[in-house]
This record gives structure tokens, sequence and C-alpha cells, in this order.
């Protein structure tokens, strides 16, 4: 089967990846509109009623952004769009329990091995017929990363952006830095800058997932593509050479890090790069959300920095965010409905407007008012070799969730037991992905 994580170079270029890019309190309600059928005629009625909508978008510009791309569709279709936002750490920590539940009849979700992951469960609805109304402004590869694994779609790209070492232009400019190319000048960039009072990496893992994005650059980096690939699918040990490596290398930056990690979610690790106390930080495009539209203009990346020449920069880091239709949705015809209409140019170029710090997925959508930073990663995507979705999106939620962030946070407190940790982590994973 050809998995999006398998991409290469070629077939990204080849198929357009330039447009790329209840329970628990997650329980949704469930429209009481009976769901529009055919009418006398045969013919598909117009979708009305009510859709409801399990949204993880609760940082305050994101959240903005999709209520104003919903509020379009409202208004173009008349239909009612009951948003339930839920705390987005919160919405992952309780997505299995929130799907066998009473979920929403849209939900938020990541493309990939985790949209696969509940729908071989029998917990998303097929959107296929929503695919033949939107496949045309998507590449194969966007497609395959929407598919499931008994070949129907199950999942609606929305947008996109890649990870990297971002920092701001004016303090760069201040102190004469430029940006790393490989390790070494990594190193010394963070040591100068700790001379300098600055500290080098703001950095913050107390949700867990925020530390995620170093290790795959640090293992992608490496020991290349390939080797993420399979030791996310259970079929390299965690106990080789080759792991030790990453957490080795990893060991290296740990004094340049931000401390207090453990106690910090990466809002406020960002905020040190806002007020010019941090000097870089390995995120997400979304970072820019933490600053001003005037402040985030300042805003620059670089990718992060080669560690062995045979893989060099060749891998991005760059997820996926979409949309899923729950299980057994009350307004089916009006979710799938709303579905297309997230899945097209139109609602993801009003996303964009309000939230310029993702990638339009439609290859239809307005890239003309992108900002430098927008095109920026856009051009890092495009000409990336291999594209990579995210540590706990390439592997199986639960290794993901009760063993990785425990692991990570536990090497982020005691970094001398490499061995010890990889030794757990090894057994782990032989329990459940056995």
């Amino acid at each position: 089967m050809y998995d999006v994580r398998m991409m290469t170079r070629r077939s990204v270029l080849q198929t357009g990846l330039a447009g790329l890019a209840a329970a628990y309190g997650l329980s949704g309600c469930g429209s009481d509109d009976e769901p529009a059928g055919n009418g006398s005629d045969g013919a598909a009625a117009k979708p009305s009623g009510t859709v409801s909508f399990g949204s993880n978008y609760s940082d305050e510009l994101p959240k903005k952004a999709l209520q104003a791309a919903l509020d379009g569709y409202a208004k173009s279709s008349g239909v009612e769009v009951d948003l339930n936002t839920v705390d987005h750490n919160t919405f992952q920590e309780q997505i299995n329990n929130y799907l066998q539940g009473s979920p929403d009849d849209v939900f938020a979700w990541f493309a990939g091995y985790r949209m696969q992951f509940f729908a071989e469960r029998g917990l998303a609805t097929e959107i296929s017929d929503v695919w033949e109304e939107i496949g045309g402004q998507y590449s194969e590869a966007f497609k395959t990363a929407s598919t499931g694994l008994d070949g129907k779609q199950y999942f609606v790209p929305f947008y996109y952006y890649p990870w990297a070492v971002f920092y701001r232009k004016s303090v760069f400019e201040k102190n004469g830095y430029e940006p790393a190319a490989n390790f070494d000048e990594f190193k010394a960039l963070a040591q100068q800058m700790e001379s300098d009072g600055l500290t080098p990496l703001a950095f913050a893992d107390k949700d867990g997932w925020p530390a995620f994005g170093t290790f795959d650059y640090l293992n992608m980096r490496t020991n290349g593509y390939d080797f993420h690939v399979s030791l996310m699918r259970g079929d390299e040990s965690w106990e080789s050479a080759q792991v030790k490596t990453v957490f080795e290398n990893w060991r290296e930056l740990l004094p340049y890090h931000q401390q207090g990690a453990l106690g910090r979610i990466w809002q406020d690790a960002a905020q040190g790069l806002v007020d010019k106390e941090a000097g870089m930080m390995v995120m997400g495009l979304f970072v820019g959300n933490q600053f001003s539209d005037k402040d985030r203009e300042d805003l620059d990346f670089f990718p992060f920095p080669e560690i062995n020449p045979e893989h060099g920069q060749d891998a991005v880091e760059a997820p996926i965010d979409g949309f899923m239709l729950s299980q057994d949705p009350e307004n089916e015809d009006a979710a799938k409905d709303l579905l297309t209409y997230l899945g097209g140019a139109e609602a993801q170029s009003v996303y964009l407007n309000v939230d310029p710090n993702n990638i339009a997925a439609s290859t239809e959508a307005d890239t003309s008012s992108y900002t430098p930073i927008q095109q920026k990663a856009n051009e890092l995507i495009t000409g990336a070799a291999q594209i990579s979705q995210f540590l706990d999106r390439d592997t199986r939620p639960d290794f993901a969730s009760t063993v990785m962030i425990p692991a990570i946070q536990k090497f982020l407190r005691e970094p001398d037991d490499v061995d010890g940790l990889v030794k757990s982590i090894e057994q782990q994973k032989k329990a459940i992905f056995a």
C-alpha cells in the first residue's frame, strides 16, 4: 500500500505538492433535526438542519479563524453549525472515549496513521463521495493521506504546516547571528546566544507532544527518514545504536534548552521568543499565533540543521490537519455538505485570512495574500525529499501517548540513563505492537 509517509521528492513534485500543504467532557449534542433525504423525484434534497462540530481549535486565533469559515458555510447553505470547542490537548487525550461515546457529527483530527487507526476500528464514516466532489483540488499524496487501510477516504485536509527552527529576524540582526546549517554550527550558535544573555532554545513539554518535533528531527537528521518510518511502525529496536545516538545528540543540546520544560506549555515557551528573551524555538509554523500582526513580520525560520551528511536536510516534518465524519452522525447529509465546503478553496482561504500561520491544503486556494513566511514555508515543503507527519501521527496512538510521552519526559528529567530508557521503550513497544 502506498503510504503518505513514504513520499519521495519525485512523487511529491509529480503529484503537485506545491498545492499542499458523551464522554469526559467531549461529547457533543447531535441535532434533533431529521437529516435531509431524497425528494419525491429521486433528487437529493438540499441539506438542512444543524450539524454538530467537535473542535480542538482552542487557541484564540485558530478558534476565531475556524468560526469565520463555519459562518461562511452557514450563510451560504442555511445549515446551522453547533460548534463544540475543547482544549486541544484534552481533545487528543480523550479522543478514543469521545468517538466511542456520543461524538459530534464532524470532528477535527489528523491525516495519515492517526486517521487510519480510528477508521479501521469503525469509529468514523467513510466520505469517498465527498472526495468525488473535492478530489480535483488535491494531489494524490493528499488523497493517500486521507485514505484508510480499506482504500476508502475518511478525512478532508484543511491545512498543513512545517516544523523548523524559528527565530526573530531583529534578534539575529542585532547580534550578528546566522542560521545554522549543521549540528556543530547549531550548538555553537546556541552557546553564543547563552553568552549574550539569551535562552538559546525556548522549550516546553508539559503536554507531552511538543518535544516529539525535536526528537523526530534529531532522528531523521541522524538516521534518515526511512529509519524514522520503520521505528514508528515498530520494525526497529529502540535499543539499537541508531536510537541511542539520537538521545546522545539531544543530550548535547539539553543545556541550551529553556529550563523547567515539564511545567510549561508551548504557548508560554513561545512567549520567550516573542519577548526576545529566547533566541530560537523548534516548533511548527503555528508558533506565529503567539505574535501580534506587527511582530509576526519579524518571525523567520531555518530548516533543522544537518547532522549526518548522508541524510542532509532532506526530510521535513509537515503535519496535515483536517476533519472527519463520526461513525453515526445525526445529520449525515448536512455533515458531508459541510465537509465538502471545508475541503474547498473558499473555506481554507477564509480561514487563512484570519490565521495566516498555516498553508492551505487545496491547490485552488488563493495564495496571493500569503505572507513572506507562509511563502517560505510552502517552498520548504515543496523542496523536501520526504515529508513526515509527526511522531504521534506516524505511530500507533496508544504507543505515542502511553509510552513515548512519559519516556521523553523521563529523558528530559534524567538524560544520563539512555540505556535504561531505550530498554524500557523497547519492552513496552513489543507488548503494544504484538
